[in-house]
Parts: C-alpha cells; structure tokens; sequence
C-alpha cells in the first residue's frame, strides 16, 4: 500500500521488531539497522538474530542479514526484511528513506535527529519531540504506554522492569562474570530457580525465578558482569516467547499512528502508487 515511503528501523531487538512487524503488515517496506554482535534476550521474537543465522522468522515474517546493500530493493522485492549490519544508521543517508524509527532503546540520543527523514520517531526516553524527533511514543508499561507525544519526552527511564505476577527485576537473568556466552538450555523450556541454564566463561549462570525461560543470549557473546543475559517468565506460558509481546504491539501501534496522523496533517498525496 505505502511501497514507496519505505522506513528505516534502527535496530532489531524484540520491541523494534515489534514495529518492523506492523509496519510491515501494513504495507510499510522495512529496512533493519543493527550493530555487528547484537545483545538481543528476547530472539525467538527479535529480527536482530539474522545477523547471526543469515535469516530468522518472527511470526509469520522472514528477515534476512543483507550485507550488499545494493541487494536491499531485491531482497524488499522478495518480501523479506532486510537487516544490515550498520551501527551508524548510515544507511539513511543513503536511501534517504520517507521515515526513520529510532528503536535502540538505548534511554538517550545516539545520533538521530529530525533531518533524517520526512518523518522521525523516537521509542522511549532519550528523545524531545520537537526538538530531535517529530514525535516519541511511550515505552513505560501502564496507561500511556503506546501513546503519542508530539510535544515533550516519555517518562524517564527507571531502571526496574514491568512487574510480572509480583516479579520484576528478579526475573532477568544477569552475567555474574565476564567471559564467552554458552547456552545450555532453550528459550521456551521451563526451568527451576537455580538451574544452571549457560556459562558466561567457567561461572554458571543460574535461573532467578522458576518459570519459562523467554530469552537467553546468542552462544559466542562476550559477556560482562551483570549484563543482562536473559529474563524467565513467572507465567511459564510457552506460547508467548513465540509471539509479539503486547507491550511491542502497543508501541508499534503508536508508530503506526504517528506516520499515519503525520502524513494525513501534511495532506500530502499519500496513493497507493506514490
């Protein structure tokens, strides 16, 4: 529907792919930004694992690590997201894209700014609509999340995880030493507190909480001392480390309704062929 006003989406974690997966249903050509050894927990869900397997499927959506860029338009043409290794987001200056969805989700600026694109979102804090970005939609879970700020920033990051059934920092999973990352169980096998579920080095790394196991880092990452390496799900439900996770639908849901209310007040000619 939208083919021509194709949208870069920096980064590939599972909120960003969240947004690439709705976009995307929409009709939106997505192009993927991600940096060369990513720190994604949620994979089974994340379009940032293709930069290690070549390709990966999230739903019903195939991506692909694209490392010609010149290959992009064929790679959109065969309905696949392209993922390009690019930690700069140079890419934009390249394709000169219609829109431009900061999703590093790293709670400050890396770079992106309103001359990037026609249009510019911004996911959470780090961002002032207005000022860096033409909008920012809420992270936070609870009332305003997925809303749309056209004036202002999101609320400031805490630090502490949603709570899930009373558990919240205590179901991430964290490093407790520096060293080479090696699962030795599964996203969406259920473990019991204390089980040894990787290796960071020679020191095993131990589940926090019973429940599913939802994410887990790639095998091979280098690991520091309280990097957040996985989250187990009190909720051991196995079908949601499968699926989008309602926050990313909502926060997706909010982009969509940024471009769209955005190409609607520009009352720019927006066809189906444009």
């Amino acid at each position: 529907m939208f083919w021509k006003q194709r949208i870069v989406v920096k980064g590939a974690g599972d909120l960003a792919s969240g947004v690439a997966a709705r976009l995307w249903r929409c009709g939106f050509p997505v192009v993927m930004t991600e940096i060369a050894r990513p720190l994604t927990v949620r994979r089974a869900v994340s379009f940032s694992d293709a930069v290690y397997e070549g390709e990966t499927r999230v739903e019903e959506i195939t991506a692909r690590r694209v490392d010609d860029r010149a290959a992009v338009p064929r790679v959109l043409g065969d309905h696949v997201i392209p993922v390009v290794v690019d930690p700069g987001a140079t890419i934009v200056r390249e394709m000169k894209p219609f829109g431009v969805v900061d999703a590093i989700m790293a709670k400050t600026n890396t770079g992106t700014c309103m001359k990037d694109a026609a249009f510019v979102v911004g996911l959470g804090p780090g961002f002032t609509a207005g000022k860096d970005v033409h909008s920012v939609v809420e992270t936070k879970r609870g009332h305003t999340l997925g809303r749309v700020i056209w004036k202002g920033e999101a609320i400031p990051n805490t630090g502490i995880p949603g709570e899930v059934r009373g558990f919240a920092a205590e179901r991430v999973i964290r490093a407790p030493g520096r060293g080479v990352f090696k699962g030795v169980r599964s996203i969406g096998e259920h473990v019991n507190k204390g089980d040894i579920v990787a290796y960071a080095g020679d020191v095993p790394v131990l589940a926090p909480i019973s429940g599913m196991l939802r994410g887990l880092l790639h095998d091979g990452v280098f690991v520091e001392k309280g990097l957040k390496s996985g989250d187990v799900d009190p909720r051991d439900d196995k079908e949601s480390c499968r699926t989008i996770s309602d926050k990313a639908l909502a926060i997706a849901g909010g982009v969509l309704e940024a471009i769209l209310m955005f190409m609607h007040r520009e009352g720019k000619e927006y066809h189906l062929n444009n």
